[in-house]
């Protein structure tokens, strides 16, 4: 189903990676999104069997390296495999982009790839719609949901038990 000791090698370099980095909002170091994110999709795995695990493990640790460090494609690449470093350039945004722009293009990229890498995204969806910042005005609460809910509507028949997840999520983030 997946490897113990791939997703180790993925997390090291992920933790590695980000080492320094917060998770938005508390005082944990960022590791604890990539093992929330993690963690969906091997739930995920255990419900939809036949899925590619060590693929959807791995895009799902290291799904933010590229867009939040320096580290770069050829990195994960070498590290990795190429099927990897595809996946997980599909999820980076592409920030030459304009912000409007770059969701849909992610959406795009990331339908060329698995559907172990649409996983990756319905989970990161899921692990960020915690509770919004008290900061956050209704609007950009409103618009969140909206792009957690395209997310959905790109993705869903990746995965029936994330896409129930994130449906779930959505009806319920105010």
């Amino acid at each position: 189903m997946w490897s113990q000791d791939r997703y180790l090698a993925a997390y090291h370099f992920a933790a590695r990676a980000h080492q320094g980095q917060i998770y938005p909002g508390t005082e944990l170091p960022y590791s604890i999104h990539l093992a929330f994110v993690s963690m969906e999709v091997i739930a995920a795995l255990r419900d939809e069997p036949g899925r590619d695990g060590d693929l959807a493990v791995q895009c799902a640790l290291l799904h933010d390296v590229i867009e939040d460090t320096p580290v770069g494609y050829a990195e994960i690449a070498a590290a990795f495999g190429t099927p990897v470093a595809d996946g997980v350039l599909a999820l980076t945004k592409d920030e030459s982009l304009p912000h409007a722009a770059q969701m849909a293009d992610s959406l795009r990229r990331i339908r060329r790839q698995p559907p172990e890498v649409w996983m990756v995204k319905l989970a990161d969806r899921i692990s960020n719609l915690q509770p919004p910042p008290a900061y956050w005005t209704a609007e950009k609460v409103a618009r969140y949901r909206d792009e957690a809910a395209q997310i959905y509507a790109a993705l869903a028949e990746a995965s029936p038990s994330l896409a129930a997840r994130l449906h779930a999520k959505i009806a319920g983030y105010r």
